[in-house]
């Protein structure tokens, strides 16, 4: 059982914490102290009720000066936990999430925060992106399948991609944008790093590692569905960032990198194929990533927030279906052998 420390401070002007904000939750643990102007509660919680519960109390006192909550992950407890005696009494809304989205998940504000974190064009982000590609260029050269996973453990367009598919879910226009900036930074660094290899060293384009990235077929498609749904769902799910990347950068370094390759060496025809694969996989996974939140049950907190966020997702999935409609469609037109 995942579960997070959870400390609320409520500043002393405020009325006294009313006990029905926890009602229905599994509450492994609570204490109660303060400090010179606060009441302080603490709760050990399992991590999936850290939503519902930071949702109540911002609801009570979002307006009160001097609200905060924290949260922080927790490895170990002793005593070990024991199953709350109060679960059977959990309200009909948790019990109805549970039954609906099925095995728990982080909470929203663990997942804006993770992504968040992964924003920003820096030199940490474009020392990563060059050092990926470095990597993805020597395994494809080399028809080495390990180096090209190496390449994917890096994984630095894997936080970008994952907000931009949170930020449509979320209807975070400035996340959306953040996201889209550090997307297009890291790809253009790694397409240019990658034609820069190109011309300086000798491609094949027979190599299989090479030559399997030419061209995009309906399987591909489906690699980057299938990769995207995993990701994201790893992603909600807390599970290591690197396990997320392999699936995620799977459809997405080694395409890109060829591309840029191919067009360093003069191949242009076949770094058209490739580009078409990274297009393909890049719309897949954005449609998977933002089906699989929604499914997930990532929602903005308020009502009209929701209502505006569930309008953009479906837009935004509309416009995925669209892009990926059209490239279904170069796939059937475009004979394989302008490709090969």
């Amino acid at each position: 059982m995942a579960l997070r420390f959870m400390q609320i401070f409520i500043p002393d002007s405020e009325p006294a914490i009313p006990e029905n904000l926890l009602e229905g939750r599994e509450v492994l643990g609570r204490w109660r102290d303060s400090d010179t102007n606060h009441t302080v509660l603490h709760l050990l919680i399992p991590a999936e009720e850290t939503e519902p519960v930071m949702d109540e109390f911002e609801k009570q006192y979002a307006d009160a000066e001097g609200f905060h909550v924290v949260l922080l992950p927790v490895e170990a407890t002793l005593p070990r936990p024991l199953a709350d005696p109060n679960k059977k009494d959990q309200s009909a809304e948790q019990q109805g999430r549970k039954k609906k989205f099925g095995s728990v998940r982080i909470s929203r504000e663990e997942l804006y925060n993770e992504v968040s974190e992964t924003l920003g064009v820096t030199r940490i982000f474009i020392s990563l992106t060059i050092l990926s590609t470095v990597v993805a260029a020597i395994g494809l050269l080399r028809n080495d399948v390990a180096v090209i996973i190496g390449a994917m453990v890096i994984a630095p367009l894997l936080g970008p991609n994952v907000a931009m598919s949170l930020a449509t879910t979320l209807g975070d226009t400035d996340l959306l944008r953040r996201a889209l900036k550090t997307n297009l930074v890291g790809v253009a660094s790694a397409l240019a790093f990658a034609v820069l290899v190109g011309v300086v060293f000798t491609v094949n384009p027979e190599t299989p590692a090479i030559a399997s990235r030419t061209t995009f077929r309906v399987g591909d498609i489906l690699l980057g569905l299938a990769a995207g749904a995993a990701g994201t769902l790893a992603f909600t799910h807390g599970i290591s960032g690197a396990v997320i990347g392999v699936m995620v950068a799977v459809a997405l370094v080694p395409p890109l990198v060829v591309c840029g390759m191919l067009l360093g060496a003069g191949f242009f025809h076949l770094s058209f194929g490739a580009l078409m694969l990274t297009a393909a996989n890049v719309v897949c996974i954005n449609l998977a990533g933002v089906i699989t939140f929604f499914v997930q049950g990532v929602r903005p907190r308020t009502w009209w927030e929701a209502e505006q966020a569930k309008s953009n997702t479906l837009k935004a999935m509309l416009l995925w279906a669209i892009l990926l409609g059209i490239l279904l469609l170069i796939l059937w037109l475009m004979p394989p052998t302008r490709l090969s």
